[in-house]
């Protein structure tokens, strides 16, 4: 092995395309089995096992020749360059100057970094940041080790292939693109950022999208990569029945946070194209689409303050309830959507939360409205949404213990605002349960699920537990519990009146008023006696268990006027057989004396199988049973807790070591143990498939609004039918309406550097006020190329 230093050498960049000049100051070494100094032709010649190492660049070859003439470098014999930037460049033979600026490479491959390939015939560099690859071939997807002959999954074939490191480009010309080794599609140029480059301007993959009232539509986005640190991105979109959709989104980013803005806006050249296919009766009042000009504007952000504190928003304004449902609008078409403000902070058990809300819900058209004649009157959900300014959480749990006890303290502030009554009223015609104007006098149900005007709340509350052993096992928990609120209420047009036709409906007695104070206060034991049982090859925890909560009447309680906002949903179950409050917010409140059983089970067994059930009841003991108290929206009604001894509840649950889970949860009748709720869950997730399953049943619950049994099946599955191919689809069926309200399928491939995924989707539901059945299809398909973009195509029809 000979070897030396030779500092009149001047090279180090290889032909891997980088601007940078190399240092002059820099040494180079160089490693190979003999060198030979040839003075009459004035050259240095290395061969063997060359290595040269010079300003964090290697090149690796058989034969050296370095002419000090011309200053030029011939390498041969299996040549590798590997740069700073680690791409690597792989040739028979090259030829460069002694500074890398220009050279010429004969039938070469090159690989970057990042995994890119690019190979030609023959390829020039120029200005030390211009290379020209002939007839060359580009992919991002690494060739096949067992054949490397085989073509990749795409690649793009070119004339001339010219790589800008300067402007960091990379330009195709007369180009033809190739799927599996066919050729699909022949461009006489375009350009791409290079692979060293994550951001730059220029134009993005076009999509396509197409429906029934829109028409076709080619959107061709444009980057504008302005800054390091932030974006625009301009989207313009023109519809075949609709005209031209302009579209913008600002992005940018900080060392703590970012945030965007998106404005889209269309002067609509046939807004009639939304209800022309209308089902019969549909007059085109209820639809919102009805207007010429409609547009967005709307902002999402997310800061960090410190490690304790996030500020955040997601807002949108639109010119009416769905435009950006309507078309498409990336980040703010969700059918029903939330916009919120909100500043949170956590530090270990201690939380504040302060938010602002406003729901949305995005209709394709409204669903609630009467026609009398010729006379149309509308009544939207989206115009029933309140504002909730603001929404306030603290909890605090002292590091400390208390009285040798833990001590939680909560305070909730709660302010909701809706300009218009969020009335339901249901009644039979025809021999069918519809919907129904709630002045009607054939009524014969309804619910105020929110006040024309403004309610506000505050609750502040004390917990203390503090847990003892006893001899024997048995394990004691103590528990004290005050709670404090005020309420004002702002009755606006016909709340009052409405409240007031409630009660008189179902004779209850109401109590209104500008503003309300209550308190409560609970002394509570709850006694668990765990008993092992264990095997040689499994152990079982058998844990009989019981609650006994002592508290008075909650104060109203008998009396219709306290807006319900948010303990809306009740479902009792075996989830929250043990909560000492099973109302889902906190406008209601629960008083009386209730007493909980039941027994709970954990197992597990040998080979990795494992099982847990509950299983229990409720009492109510003494004082008004708040779960048969007049509520606004009847929140108690057949929820199983009405009665002083309630229903039974059970859920069990088995893991097995081959992928699969099943579970099941029940609720029985108190009396004559007849199901009133189930649902049965399954599901298996392995390497080749992944399957779920979910069964439910509800039974009706005429005044809390569901005025017929609810039967559904819900499934999804994805198969991988290939190392790379996988197919999916689900499904929704309502077994009481013999309807499939939801299906999907579809299918896709993935691999490191390109997916393919088609779809289709149709979802259903029956009008209720006309029992007609809505359907809406759409179908679409992405493909993604590493490196190149995404793009792909929508198409919706409503019928």
């Amino acid at each position: 092995m000979a070897g030396g230093v030779m500092p009149q050498v001047a090279f180090a960049q290889s032909i891997g395309l980088e601007s940078r000049s190399p240092s002059r100051d820099a040494d180079m070494l160089l490693e190979a089995d003999t060198i030979v100094y040839d003075n009459d032709r004035n050259t240095i010649t290395a061969v063997g096992g060359v290595q040269i190492d010079y300003d964090g660049s290697r090149l690796v070859a058989q034969r050296v020749t370095y002419d000090r003439g011309t200053s030029r470098l011939i390498a041969s014999g299996n040549v590798e360059i590997v740069d700073s930037q680690g791409t690597r460049i792989f040739s028979d033979e090259i030829d460069i100057t002694d500074d890398f600026r220009d050279g010429f490479v004969r039938t070469l491959r090159v690989e970057t970094a990042d995994k890119t390939y690019f190979a030609a015939e023959s390829a020039d560099r120029a200005d030390g940041t211009v290379t020209t690859f002939n007839y060359g071939v580009y992919t991002a997807c690494e060739p096949c080790e067992e054949k490397p002959d085989k073509p990749p999954i795409w690649r793009v074939k070119a004339q001339k292939i010219i790589w800008n490191g300067q402007t960091k480009t990379v330009r195709f010309e007369r180009a033809r693109f190739e799927m599996f080794g066919l050729p699909l599609a022949f461009l006489p140029a375009f350009e791409i950022a290079d692979p060293t480059v994550k951001r730059r301007s220029g134009f993005l993959v076009p999509s396509y999208r197409s429906g029934d009232d829109i028409g076709h539509g080619v959107r061709v986005p444009y980057y504008l990569a302005l800054s390091p640190t932030y974006d625009l991105t301009l989207k313009p979109t023109v519809y075949s029945k609709q005209g031209f959709l302009g579209e913008a989104e600002w992005r940018q980013r900080f060392n703590n946070g970012e945030y965007s803005i998106t404005i889209a806006g269309i002067r609509q050249r046939s807004p009639e194209e939304f209800y022309r296919n209308a089902l019969p009766g549909r007059p085109p009042e209820v639809f919102s689409d009805n207007e010429k000009f409609r547009g967005m504007i709307g902002s999402k952000g997310r800061f960090q303050i410190n490690p304790r504190w996030t500020f955040g928003w997601d807002v949108l304004a639109q010119t009416d309830k769905n435009f950006s449902y309507r078309y498409g609008i990336e980040g703010y078409n969700q059918v029903r959507r939330t916009n919120e403000v909100y500043l949170t902070g956590l530090n270990d058990r201690n939380y504040f939360d302060l938010r602002a809300y406003k729901f949305n819900a995005q209709e394709t058209f409204n669903r609630d409205f009467q026609i009398t004649g010729s006379e149309v009157t509308v009544r939207t959900r989206d115009a029933k949404q309140p504002w909730v300014l603001p929404s306030f959480d603290y909890s605090y749990t002292p590091d400390e213990p208390i009285a040798g006890g833990e001590l939680t303290v909560n305070v909730n502030l709660q302010s909701v605002y809706r300009s218009e009554l969020d009335e339901g009223c249901t009644g039979t015609r025809g021999g069918r349960i519809v919907s129904m104007d709630c002045a009607d006098p054939e009524v014969t149900r309804s619910r105020l699920r929110g006040i024309d005007g403004s309610s506000t709340r505050l609750t502040a509350e004390a917990e203390w537990k503090r847990s003892y052993v006893a001899p024997g096992g048995l394990m004691l928990t103590s528990l004290l519990h005050g709670r404090g609120d005020g309420i004002a209420v702002n009755y606006r047009g016909n709340s009052e009146a409405a409240i007031q036709q409630h009660a008189d409906q179902y004779g209850f007695a109401t109590d209104i008023r500008s503003s309300y104070y209550r308190a409560m206060a609970t002394a509570g034991l709850e006694a668990r006696w765990p008993v092992l049982f264990s095997t040689s090859s499994s152990t079982h925890v058998l844990e009989p268990m019981g609650q006994l909560f002592a508290r008075p009447d909650a104060p109203y309680g008998e009396t219709l006027g306290i807006p319900n906002e948010d303990a809306q949903a009740l479902v009792f179950d075996a989830t929250n057989l043990f909560e000492r409050d099973k109302f889902g917010g906190y406008d209601r409140i629960e008083g009386g004396v209730r007493a909980n059983l039941g027994v709970r089970y954990s197992g597990a067994f040998g080979g990795g199988w494992s099982a847990n059930a509950i299983a229990g009841q409720s009492f109510h003991l003494a004082g008004v049973n708040p779960y048969a108290s007049p509520d606004l929206v009847n929140v108690g009604a057949a929820s199983g807790l009405e009665t002083d001894t309630s229903d039974y509840v059970a859920a069990v649950n088995l893991n097995t070591p081959i992928g699969v889970t099943v579970g099941a949860g029940a609720r029985f009748d108190q009396e004559n143990f007849e199901v009133r709720r189930t649902d049965l869950t399954a599901s298996y997730g392995g390497d080749v498939a992944r399957v779920s399953a979910v069964y439910t049943f509800v039974e009706k619950q005429p005044d809390y609004g569901f005025e017929e049994d609810r039967h559904e099946v819900r499934g999804g599955a994805s198969v991988k039918v290939h190392e790379y191919w996988r197919v999916f689809g689900s499904g929704t069926y309502d077994l009481e309406n013999n309807l499939m309200t939801r299906k999907s399928i579809g299918f896709g491939y993935d691999d490191e550097c390109f997916s393919f995924t088609f779809f289709g989707t149709e979802t259903a539901s029956r009008n209720n006020n006309t029992q007609e059945v809505d359907k809406e299809k759409s179908f679409g398909f992405r493909i993604s190329l590493r490196t190149i973009g995404d793009f792909g195509t929508t198409t919706s029809s409503f019928n």
